[in-house]
């Protein structure tokens, strides 16, 4: 199970008055964003890219792909989560092989990523999914094979990662992927052979995780990629073994889940990486099995999902990760075994899939997790 994150800007207008000489104004140059893909094969890697953000077409960053992780016996360092930090400085990248998180500083003209001082950090075995907190205080991953979660806390001026008092922290069998809530409060863990998410509250101080009462909660078969939405009302996980999705409510208070009526929501054949679009209207859901995304509605009110018309929507061979930028204009989808990133725009009335000019666009070899940087 593996996984993702994005981050889009609009662009304000700028009006004058007093001006002597009328006329329309010249726009303000687009500033460019950035999409990382962590190839997962061979030694690994990470590939950049700049977004048009017009059009949501990807050009590589110059220097990329960029290395990642440390060799291991078996030759290959294997990254697969990434992640960005709200304020676009930083990329995390979780390297299953080395057991180990590479940080990295973000050139904020370029993109280019250059290794921080001291990376890349030790966690436990096998670790894949790795979220950032809103505040960008702390990191955590989840580590597969030692069925726990490291935590760090994040150097605000250098990127580096220091281990929070106490971690690693336990969770089920097998956690693959994590995701912190919007308010930071609470952080949720997919525990791919529990069959259940771990929830646990965020000391906003130190970055310890408390296991949230009630805590794990059931999922489906093998569950996976797992999403907040933004206004921090649900939780949705993807189950691998099950094809479907589950949802629940969080107690705003306790950070504990309950079903949402109707849960599990059908997906499609092998579901894996999970994304919420930043309103809050969408969710999607890369179908590694059926070469397909499942887009869905979200009720405001009730967390429950339907399928959008025309859903499922043609992606490449193995979808992985999926994210969906702040401005809601884009998403992008990694295709493990195309070895490429299929980029779509999104109708914001619909929430309907179409694919950007140009799409798909090459990666390195397994691409897997996708995040996003300005």
């Amino acid at each position: 199970m593996r996984r993702f994150t994005l981050i889009l800007l609009g662009l304000s207008t700028i009006a004058l008055a007093g001006c002597a000489k009328k006329g329309p104004l010249p726009s303000p140059p687009l500033l460019p964003k950035f999409v990382y893909v962590t190839n997962a094969s061979g030694v690994g890697s990470v590939s950049a890219y700049t977004i048009n953000a017009a059009t949501g077409a990807l050009t590589p960053v110059v220097g990329s792909p960029f290395a990642a992780g440390s060799s291991s016996p078996s030759g290959s360092s294997s990254p697969w989560g990434v992640a960005v930090d709200p304020t676009g400085k930083f990329a995390y990248v979780a390297n299953y092989d080395s057991t180990n998180i590479s940080a990295y500083t973000i050139n904020a003209a370029t993109g280019a990523l250059t290794p921080v001082a001291g990376s890349p950090f030790a966690a436990g075995r096998y670790p894949e999914g790795v979220a950032v907190d809103p505040t960008g205080k702390f990191a955590y991953a989840a580590n597969y094979g030692s069925h726990n979660v490291s935590a760090y806390a994040i150097n605000a001026a250098t990127g580096a990662l220091t281990p929070v008092a106490g971690s690693p922290f336990a969770a089920g069998r097998f956690p693959g992927e994590v995701a912190v809530d919007p308010t930071g409060k609470y952080a949720y863990v997919t525990d791919g052979n529990s069959t259940n998410v771990s929830a646990y509250t965020v000391n906003a101080a130190t970055g310890v995780l408390t296991p949230v009462a009630g805590s794990p909660f059931a999922a489906g078969r093998f569950p996976g990629g797992v999403a907040v939405n933004p206004t921090g009302k649900f939780v949705y996980a993807v189950n691998f073994g099950d094809n479907n999705v589950s949802a629940y409510a969080i107690n705003a208070t306790t950070g504990a889940l309950t079903p949402v009526a109707g849960s599990p929501f059908a997906a499609g054949h092998g579901p894996e990486g999970m994304a919420v679009d930043p309103t809050g209207k969408f969710a999607y859901v890369t179908n590694a099995g059926a070469r397909n995304v499942s887009a869905y509605i979200i009720n405001a009110a009730t967390g429950a999902l339907t399928p959008v018309k025309g859903s499922p929507f043609a992606a490449g061979s193995q979808p992985w990760g999926v994210a969906v930028g702040p401005t809601g204009k884009f998403a992008y989808v990694t295709n493990e075994q195309s070895g490429n990133v299929s980029a779509y725009t999104i109708n914001a009335t619909t929430g309907a899939l179409t694919p950007v000019a140009g799409s798909p666009f090459a990666a390195g070899t397994n691409p897997s997790g996708v995040a996003v940087g300005t």
